[in-house]
């Protein structure tokens, strides 16, 4: 089953490079995919905008949430369904509608299909219409980090060509039941020794209480994903399963081959004999591993801090349980200095369509300045009233996660630039009273994550390092060894093959590109 899913995933690469490399500045034609441009009555434009879903509805002509984004942004949005799964179906149903000339006039971008996109022209320059007719995306982004998105222009002009993510605070922790400690009569975990201890209580000792010991210590998702807390005592740079760049020894280096690595896959393929990760983490796809958490069974996972609201409301709509998560303080492992990695540079959060439909190229431009206006900020996270939030006593207040009923709120700036204060405002001054017990655990976790947050040497790295070595890029080489590894297929004497083959499959010369980039931008 998993070389099948490995095989899955490799197609979906070669299906990336051939799609984008068949996508030129011919393919950027003048009209929707219906053959109109889309000019309501009103003089308003509709774009579509393609984002993150991860099981919302989609924005129709005409719903609420598109008629809520067209008054207060003064453009129509039209955003389908389509299925998220980690960015990998995404990305797959993207370079399909790239190949038949139906690119989105908004959208993310995923594993580096800007740079190809910059380069055959599909993309907008967005250089100087920015700052001419969306400044405050301009001036939103703090100019240091424009400076890099600069230097990671693939055609080598210096140009801008996308919109950075920008997070200025650690996003990322272990998080572990404190009231599963607390019932078992633990403390929390500071060394290693003691959170292995504390797997086996999970395991061992019915924390939940259901007398069935199904709990699951830890665990993650397929393609050794969203386990970073296994790691990230080892000090290795993970972003949400991804290897990133680090120093080590002195040296920008691919995190992937170093010993930091060997030893946390060494340590993780020891949690999985012995039972203390779910067996299933590496066929877990993101709405089953959710719902093994969401159903009283998870001890201890990886992921977003600020979305551990919706965890925890789940949790008790499914169990009638009011779990109480907590951050994992990185465990200690001698001759190591652990960290949850964090990147001020997110992944590349918007492109633009080289739309030479010029109502529609000042619509989304129109789009994006209005949403990166901080008035609106709380607006936009507050959504639709009686979807998404409702009024108590004055207060606006958000209603309880519900993908049933609720649209997309894809346009939602604070996810992608606000700061940590800001954030945790937001959600406070936005909680129901109903719902103030899983918020105020959200907004603590917060505050405790930073203490273990560490910027990584490599934030900002363009995709452009990976040119011509795709598979370096896919991470395929390295999910095929840590994925047997793990299972214990593989020998940890195998991680030794694996970097010699890294190296000859192009790691080098990625290497080479990646300290050069590193070289430059620290000047």
């Amino acid at each position: 089953m998993i070389l099948k899913k490995m095989g899955l995933m490799m197609a979906a690469g070669v299906l990336a490079i051939s799609t984008i490399t068949g996508c030129n500045s011919s393919s950027t034609g003048d009209t929707s995919a219906s053959g109109q441009t889309s000019t309501n009555e009103d003089g308003t434009v509709d774009i579509e905008v393609w984002g993150t879903n991860i099981g919302y509805k989609p924005i129709t002509k005409g719903s609420k949430l598109y008629d809520f984004y067209k008054e207060k942004l003064g453009v129509g949005v039209i955003h389908p369904y389509v299925e998220w799964n980690g960015g990998t179906n995404y990305l797959n149903q993207l370079n399909l509608k790239i190949a038949a000339n139906e690119m989105p006039d908004l959208f993310i971008p995923q594993q580096g299909i800007e740079d190809s996109l910059a380069k055959n022209g599909a993309i907008a320059d967005l250089t100087d219409l920015l700052p001419k007719y969306a400044p405050n995306v301009w001036e939103a982004i703090p100019q240091d980090m424009w400076d890099v998105v600069k230097a990671n222009d693939p055609t080598g002009q210096g140009r801008i060509y996308y919109i950075p993510g920008v997070v200025e605070y650690g996003r990322y922790a272990g998080m572990i039941r404190q009231d599963w400690l607390d019932k078992l009569g633990l403390t929390m975990p500071k060394t290693q020794d003691e959170y292995v201890n504390v797997l086996e209580a999970f395991r061992d000792k019915d924390p939940n209480g259901n007398g069935q010991k199904d709990e699951l210590p830890t665990g993650g998702r397929e393609q050794a994903r969203w386990m970073d807390h296994l790691f990230a005592m080892y000090g290795v740079a993970m972003f949400e399963g991804y290897p990133e760049w680090d120093i080590y020894n002195g040296e920008l280096t691919y995190s992937a081959v170093t010993p930091n690595m060997r030893a946390a896959l060494e340590f993780a393929a020891k949690l999985y004999k012995e039972g203390l990760i779910d067996k299933e983490s590496l066929l877990n796809t993101k709405d089953k591993w959710d719902g093994k958490i969401q159903s009283d069974k998870a001890g201890n996972y990886f992921h977003w801090v600020e979305h551990g609201n919706l965890i925890l409301e789940n949790l008790e709509k499914n169990t009638g349980v009011k779990a109480n998560f907590t951050v994992l303080p990185v465990p200690e492992v001698e001759g190591y200095e652990g960290f949850y990695t964090m990147k001020r540079f997110a992944p590349p959060q918007w492109v633009i369509k080289n739309n030479k439909d010029e109502n529609k190229l000042m619509a989304t431009l129109k789009l994006l300045n209005n949403m990166y206006d901080k008035k609106n900020w709380k607006d936009l996270f507050l959504g639709v009233e009686g979807m998404h939030y409702e009024m108590k006593d004055g207060k606006a207040v958000k209603l309880p996660d519900d993908k049933s009923s609720q649209e997309n709120q894809l346009l939602n700036p604070y996810s992608t630039l606000a700061t940590l204060d800001f954030t945790i405002d937001l959600f406070n001054s936005t909680s129901s009273e109903d719902s103030k017990w899983a918020i105020d655990q959200v907004t603590r976790n917060m505050q405790e994550a930073q203490k273990y947050a560490k910027v990584i040497a490599g934030d900002g790295m363009p995709a452009s390092v990976y040119d011509s070595f795709p598979d370096i890029n896919n991470r395929t080489l390295y999910v095929e060894y840590a994925t047997k590894i793990i299972l214990g297929q593989y020998p940890i004497s195998k991680f030794d093959e694996f970097v010699d083959k890294w190296n000859a499959s192009g790691g080098e010369e990625v290497t080479k590109r990646a300290r050069e980039w590193y070289a430059k931008v620290q000047k």
